[in-house]
């Protein structure tokens, strides 16, 4: 049962946008592309393994060139997986991609488009949502595919940008204030269900709903509450070869309720934001690895005493 697997992808986009500066208007994700021209969006060194009869072990190392020139690394991802759990359980542990909705999990090279939705941006923020924790997880015993998850995780940095985090723009222009994981309270929750149908012999129906609920570092009482549901829904004819050709639609809503602290230096008073958005994609693969694709997006929401 020994083995190990290793990996090195790097994406490249060249483009053009009708603004010079697309950063002005737009929450960009950290793999997104930058602004006109070229950008190198990641180069990421992917390993996994058997660490024994009970674990598996994933590393994720990416490496990013910035607008300005500058090389920075990352560690996206770093965890352990058990294998011989009984009743269905298992267990995650490290630092990894919250298990939030269908999209968060995923790495850039794993995207259907060249960048990542808006919506994931606007809620989770440029590295998306991850941090160091843990995940249970069971495998429900119903006719159908039913998987119910729980990530707990220390919920705070720029990877927990709606909860602890030290960014102005994460906390709406209040000064953040420095809460320490005291217990359990403190904790980023985030629960997921999920169930698939096979609707007919070539059609499937994915079905999820996601929530993440912890504290976040505007005021000493202030907490977050993120929830989203996910569809996804794809054909694929009995004689397809290679996954081809294929029809899939994919889609994602998020509501968020931000509790921000008052913060008199600032002339910023208490109050609570409340923003959605959602994204809906279809993918067309007519022949192999050949996919065509249309997306449609939009965010909304509660702008508050502080209009970033």
């Amino acid at each position: 049962q020994a083995y190990m697997n290793l990996s090195f992808g790097t994406l490249g986009t060249a483009g053009w946008s009708t603004d010079p500066d697309v950063t002005e208007y737009l929450e960009l994700g950290h793999h997104d592309p930058q602004g006109r021209g070229f950008t190198i969006q990641s180069a990421e060194i992917a390993l996994d393994g058997a660490v024994d009869p009970y674990f598996r072990g994933f590393g994720n190392i990416c490496f990013g060139i910035e607008p300005d020139g500058h090389t920075h690394v990352g560690l996206e991802e770093a965890y352990l997986l058990t294998t011989a759990l009984p009743g269905n359980l298992q267990v995650k542990a490290g630092e990894f991609l919250a298990e939030f909705g269908r999209q968060n999990t995923l790495h850039a090279h794993q995207w259907s488009f060249v960048d990542q939705a808006l919506v994931l941006d606007y809620m989770f923020g440029p590295p998306s949502l991850r941090n160091p924790g843990a995940r249970l997880s069971w495998l429900v015993p119903t006719p159908f595919y039913t998987e119910l998850t729980l990530g707990m995780f220390n919920g705070q940095g720029d990877s927990a940008f709606s909860y602890r985090a030290s960014d102005k723009d994460a906390t709406h222009g209040r000064t953040p204030l420095d809460r320490s994981l005291r217990g359990p309270g403190d904790l980023l929750y985030v629960p997921r269900l999920v169930s698939s149908f096979d609707l007919t012999d070539s059609q499937t129906l994915v079905v999820g709903a996601s929530a993440a609920l912890g504290p976040n570092n505007s005021g000493e009482d202030a907490r977050s509450q993120i929830y989203g549901v996910d569809l996804y829904w794809k054909w694929k004819p009995a004689n397809a070869e290679h996954g081809f050709p294929f029809l899939a639609w994919q889609t994602e809503a998020m509501y968020r309720r931000y509790d921000a602290g008052a913060d008199m230096a600032a002339g910023l008073p208490a109050e609570t934001l409340e923003d959605w958005g959602f994204y809906s994609q279809f993918l067309w693969g007519f022949k192999r690895r050949w996919v065509a694709g249309l997306r449609g997006e939009r965010v909304d929401g509660n702008s508050g005493a502080y209009d970033a």
